[in-house]
């Protein structure tokens, strides 16, 4: 009787796991009339045989003197592998007219209950190896492969000959039955479904042991993941602004850049490619900053306070009834010109170098005023109001004082300088 072997096996060596091309060599023996006369010919005559073999499909009517059909496939060179099938079994004893069959066994990849395996079988059609091996009651399914083209391809033999075929697609079941062997594509193209390269396909059993095609569209997206890119600022010297003055004369903006990566999804499994390199697809503007190299403009010295002064006369006369004589003295006045500034110490110094010590003095542009030649803005940062010229000394004093206290020399980087404050 011819068997199956459906037995699980590990991957085998590629050579193993190809089916195995067999060669048959008929050969008809002739014997001749004389030879038969003699006792000797007629028990050559009971040795011989006519014998239909059949190899994977391929029949042919041979003659033989073998006595086994292992004897008989011996001198065929049909070479029976370890998971053939061979009817009658090899050491079966040959008679005449006897239908010798050989299987040669395949090696496919299954799904057996979730688990991937290679398994043998001598099944001529994926449906039938599949219906074979779920006799065991387990949940079997073989997988499509891809061909070279991106295109789907059959199993490497028949799906069914001429058995009916479920084909699930898209919510719906349709059965159709091919005339004849029939592999994947032609059953797909017979239902009228078309797969894409997403989509995946296997091969399985349904209800009474049908052959079941099932279809489940894959899908893509494209994932992004994006980042901002942080602007530089840059200083570019300006000698339109006086020193320690800035300005910003272009605004910064920050870039974008992102990156992708594929997700896939096949048979409800989502598979994620590896991100790309971060690409850059808005450049950042750099923010640029005018730094004044211009020196402020000195104050003139304050004039030296002015001094007057006055010088009577005397006369003489005389008379003849005597003489008198009269003299008027002279006199002298100071005037003070420091308007109450300090008049030593480090403030005084520094409104010396400003100003020239002159609290009511204005800039000759007019835009900065008093001992510590104050902006108008400035002035008003640390509670000044009015002009800072128009102020007292006391007041501009105590108003540069707070301004020290809260931006340094710096507020003064000339003079501060000049006077080694900092």
């Amino acid at each position: 009787m011819l068997s199956h072997d459906t037995s699980d096996q590990t991957p085998s060596t590629p050579a193993d796991a190809a089916p195995r091309r067999r060669r048959l060599r008929a050969v008809i023996a002739t014997v001749g009339a004389a030879a038969l006369v003699t006792g000797g010919g007629v028990a050559v005559a009971a040795a011989h045989k006519t014998i239909e073999l059949d190899v994977d499909g391929v029949e042919q009517t041979v003659s033989t003197f073998a006595g086994s059909v292992e004897g008989l496939l011996d001198e065929h060179d049909v070479a029976v592998g370890e998971h053939d099938a061979v009817g009658p079994e090899l050491d079966a004893t040959l008679d005449d007219g006897m239908l010798v069959v050989v299987r040669s066994a395949r090696q496919i990849r299954v799904d057996v209950d979730g688990e991937q395996r290679a398994m043998w079988t001598t099944a001529e059609t994926t449906g039938e190896a599949i219906q074979s091996f779920g006799e065991a009651g387990r949940q079997i399914t073989v997988a499509a492969s891809r061909s070279r083209d991106g295109g789907r391809e059959a199993l490497d033999m028949p799906l069914v000959d001429g058995a009916p075929v479920e084909v699930v697609a898209d919510g719906e079941t349709l059965t159709v039955t091919p005339e004849g062997e029939a592999h994947l594509d032609d059953v797909l193209a017979l239902a009228g479904v078309t797969v894409g390269k997403l989509d995946g396909v296997v091969v399985g059993t349904g209800e009474g042991g049908v052959v079941q095609v099932t279809v489940t569209r894959g899908s893509h997206a494209l994932e992004t993941d994006a980042q901002t890119v942080p602007f530089e600022t840059t200083e570019r010297e300006d000698d339109s602004l006086y020193v320690g003055e800035r300005r910003v004369v272009q605004e910064g903006a920050e870039g974008r850049r992102v990156r992708a990566s594929l997700a896939v999804q096949v048979n409800g499994e989502e598979r994620v490619s590896e991100a790309s390199n971060y690409v850059t697809v808005v450049q950042p503007v750099d923010e640029v900053v005018a730094v004044g190299t211009k020196e402020r403009p000195v104050a003139p010295a304050p004039a030296a306070p002015s001094r007057s002064s006055s010088s009577g006369s005397s006369s003489s006369g005389g008379s003849s009834s005597g003489g008198s004589s009269s003299s008027s003295g002279s006199s002298s006045s100071d005037e003070s010109g420091s308007g109450g500034a300090p008049s030593s110490g480090v403030w005084a110094s520094l409104a010396q170098c400003e100003s020239g010590g002159n609290p009511s003095i204005v800039s000759s542009n007019g835009l900065y005023h008093g001992l510590y030649q104050f902006s108008v803005g400035t002035w008003q940062a640390v509670g000044g109001s009015g002009l800072p010229s128009e102020a007292s000394p006391a007041e501009q004093t105590k108003r540069a004082q707070m301004l020290q206290a809260r931006s340094g020399w710096g507020q003064w980087p000339a003079c501060s300088a000049k006077l080694g404050l900092r």
